[in-house]
């Protein structure tokens, strides 16, 4: 049976979405994924048909250029939507309570904020960011302090708000979990909340979004183009303008403010 012009294009379409679905390969790298991506830049009906394909796999295209290929987006229950219990299996988290969902939520958040600290970072697409496990653990940390000063001022330590029970769980969760320590054969302990931060960084990694560059404090990476967009999609959620206006840490500039909190969902 003689294959119609309108069925190559749709495995085309496939294809590029199954590219956009393998984090760490790029264009560059492959002659035929760069033609399909050029091709979506070039042909409109290429280009819906692509995104077409993408959503009834329950996926949502966000960008393909030549730089970050295909990234995508799984849409609320999708089969591709990485749930929490699939995020700790791949991050080798032990304890999948809420209270810790909601710590690694604010610790991801804590990493975007931190590879992007200004808005014209996220609009500036040959930005590259670097971001570390010490200043991730050193951003969430500040969040706690100044969360903990709030709720002394306002006289509610002991009642936290009826609207973020689990905000005020994570804070003082992590405010006591040690910041760091060795085990006997001199790792970092995945109990600490370095090591946590640690496995948040190597999680994005694995995902290609974040790429390791040194050992330095602690695991020092740079960002990557599929990471850019990835935030960008992130600091236009309903959610994080929720988590915006807390204004636990604020980071200033001409461009304006990027203020980091926390989120008990994972993007």
């Amino acid at each position: 049976m003689p294959v119609t012009h309108t069925s190559v294009d749709a495995e085309a379409a496939a294809r590029l979405v199954a590219f956009g679905m393998r984090p760490k390969q790029l264009p560059a790298r492959d002659v035929v994924y760069g033609e399909l991506v050029r091709r979506y830049a070039e042909d409109n009906a290429f280009k819906a048909l692509t995104h077409a394909v993408a959503s009834g796999l329950g996926l949502m295209v966000l960008e393909v250029n030549q730089q970050a290929g295909a990234v995508l987006a799984a849409v609320d229950e999708s089969i591709f939507e990485i749930k929490m219990d699939s995020y700790a299996r791949q991050a080798k988290i032990r304890e999948r309570r809420e209270t810790e969902k909601v710590m690694h939520g604010l610790i991801h958040l804590a990493a975007a904020a931190l590879a992007y600290p200004r808005p014209d970072d996220l609009a500036n697409d040959t930005y590259i960011g670097r971001v570390s496990v010490e200043q991730v653990d050193a951003m969430v940390r500040e969040a706690a302090r100044i969360l903990d000063e709030r709720a002394q001022q306002a006289e509610t330590n002991n009642d936290p708000p009826a609207d973020a029970p689990e905000l005020e769980q994570a804070w003082r969760a992590y405010a006591r979990r040690p910041a760091a320590a060795a085990t006997k054969d001199g790792r970092m302990a995945a109990d600490t909340t370095r090591g946590m931060v640690a496995r948040a960084l190597r999680f994005l990694a694995d995902q290609g979004f974040l790429v390791p560059v040194s050992d330095e404090q602690g695991g020092t990476y740079r960002t990557t183009p599929r990471y850019q967009i990835q935030v960008r999609e992130l600091a236009a959620d309903a959610a994080f303008d929720d988590l915006l206006a807390l204004g636990v840490v604020a980071v200033a500039s001409a461009g304006g403010t990027l203020r980091a909190t926390a989120s008990d969902t994972l993007q």
